[in-house]
């Protein structure tokens, strides 16, 4: 489950109104106090700098809630101060998504997923589907990776976190507000394709896993458990989270740590080098475990020579 909030898309929510007490001076300071006792820190925030350009790094989660809004004052001055948006993709492409998911994430034409499942894991794929009041024929030519993740969406949404109200899609209502440019880090068809590269035991094994730990509890609790960390800028609970996936021997953690981490972190980091080059101020947000450890791009940057600082 944690790989689903790492990586699945998003929306937005409202934000703070600074001018709500603008013409009382002592209500606007008592606002700001206020403001500043009750607003938490949230995910994790870097400052990577070279010859006077700036770079802001902020780690997200790919779900939200009403709750996660506004988020910490010092992310939306970086934000406000950044001339431009970096995220990992731009989701409001809904015809590229289109594409990618018809190319990596369906069969062709007269294959279904049963001719690629075993016997039991087909069987614990329809069990799954009527707990969630799915019909078959709507993932028939879905492939095992997302129909797991689909059923992985839809729990999160089931237990209050819709991706519609996203950290990506928050910032990029702000940068369409503040036009501000937006640049992608990824496309959709690179990301489904790191999903579709697994063989068909693999994918197997990814669903299967999934469809267990989604009917035992233990996905909700590990992603709510993240989430927690993530909303609380808990840095021993992110860190324990992402050395609890190095750890893991199962097919999901695996993925995980060895492609959806390791092969685009470095591939990160190199663009967000090329934006220290060419821009004043820019404002990076990727989901959070691209941060973390020294492998994370933070750890990358500062291995290349670049001025790091954590801000929180």
């Amino acid at each position: 489950m944690r790989r689903t909030i790492v990586f699945v898309f998003t929306l937005l929510l409202g934000f703070f109104n600074p001018s709500v007490q603008a013409d009382n001076p002592a209500a606007s300071k008592a606002t700001a106090a206020a403001q500043k006792q009750t607003i938490p820190q949230r995910g994790t925030l870097y400052r990577v700098t070279y010859r006077g350009n700036t770079s802001y790094l902020f780690g997200t989660v790919h779900v939200g809630k009403t709750a996660f809004y506004p988020l910490e004052p010092e992310v939306t001055r970086a934000f406000s101060a950044a001339r431009k948006l970096v995220i990992e993709v731009d989701v409001r492409n809904t015809e590229a998504m289109r594409q990618a998911v018809m190319r990596h994430g369906l069969y062709p034409a007269g294959q279904t997923i049963n001719q690629h499942l075993s016997a039991d894991a087909s069987a614990q794929l329809r069990q799954a589907l009527r707990r969630y009041g799915t019909p078959f024929e709507s993932i028939a030519r879905m492939k095992p990776w997302m129909v797991a993740n689909l059923l992985l969406v839809q729990e999160m949404a089931r237990q209050g976190f819709p991706s519609e109200q996203g950290i990506e899609l928050h910032f990029l209502s702000l940068a369409e507000k503040q036009k501000k440019t937006v640049q992608e880090l990824e496309t959709a068809d690179y990301q489904l394709s790191l999903f579709d590269s697994m063989n068909d035991a693999e994918q197997e094994e990814y669903l299967v896993e999934n469809l267990t730990e989604l009917a035992n509890g233990a996905a909700m609790q590990k992603a709510l458990d993240l989430i927690t960390a993530w909303q609380s800028a808990d840095a021993k609970a992110l860190d324990a989270a992402l050395l609890e996936m190095q750890k893991g021997e199962n097919a999901s953690d695996r993925f995980l740590q060895k492609v959806l981490l390791d092969q685009r972190n470095p591939a990160m980091a190199q663009q967000v080098e090329a934006l220290l080059r060419t821009d004043k101020t820019s404002f990076v947000a990727v989901g959070a475990l691209h941060l973390l450890g020294a492998k994370g791009v933070p750890g990358l940057l500062q291995q290349r020579g670049y001025t790091v600082q954590k801000l929180y």
